[in-house]
């Protein structure tokens, strides 16, 4: 299953492990573009997940765990976050590149839209009033309420962004980022405990967080303790 996918995955230029993705996604607009169009003429939302799941060959995992990104919606979501847990490397590096896309994409067109702006908008200020008002608008909307959680992580308002961490994983119970980030956040208000069940919990979703160190840190901390 998923043949015609892996030649299609062949046509790129070739991604080895240790490439930056951002620089080589950056190089290979054109192909990518490529890739998008002859994926959405050729492939359902649904095919690319139960190649995801179940393909033998790994090529073919790794086109599917791209292409869910590039073309997929929130419903692919967690074929996704399930692919965090395939054995080859690559598909589960385009797997978690592709939930950011996905979670990005997990309201409306206009929503969406939104909650990027806010993302880029340089007046921080407005940036939380953008995000306030999102949230109101679409308190569903997992990914606002993230983007609020970082807000306040960099400005040092840690409990507040812990609430919105865990309003995330109550939305969307994928979601490592939000999970390892409340992790951050209860280390900073002090709470080591309650940060080792965040990061132990963000490892579930995604084994391939760097957070090894500081979860055998923080156990040997307990032991002692």
């Amino acid at each position: 299953m998923g043949g015609l996918l892996a030649e299609m995955y062949d046509r790129l230029p070739e991604f080895r492990t240790g490439d930056d993705e951002d620089l080589w996604a950056a190089g290979v607009q054109d192909a990518l573009r490529a890739f998008r169009a002859d994926v959405r003429e050729r492939y359902t939302e649904g095919t690319l997940q139960r190649v995801l799941a179940i393909a033998h060959d790994p090529k073919a995992r790794r086109a599917a765990a791209l292409a869910l990104g590039l073309t997929g919606t929130i419903a692919s979501a967690p074929a996704a976050a399930a692919a965090l847990h395939d054995p080859d490397f690559l598909v589960r590096r385009f797997a978690a590149d592709s939930l950011w896309e996905l979670w990005f994409n997990g309201g409306t067109a206009e929503q969406n839209e939104r909650l990027r702006e806010a993302t880029r908008e340089p007046d921080a200020i407005k940036a939380r009033a953008d995000l306030d008002e999102l949230i109101r608008a679409a308190p569903s909307f997992a990914e606002a309420h993230n983007q609020r959680a970082i807000w306040f992580f960099k400005r040092g308002e840690f409990a507040r962004a812990v609430e919105d961490c865990e309003a995330v994983l109550q939305l969307n119970p994928h979601h490592f980022g939000a999970a390892a980030g409340m992790g951050q956040c209860l280390l900073k208000l002090n709470k080591p405990r309650a940060a080792l069940r965040a990061f132990r919990l963000a490892l579930d979703i995604n084994p391939d967080l760097d957070l090894y160190d500081t979860v055998r840190a923080l156990e040997q901390a307990g032991e002692e303790s």
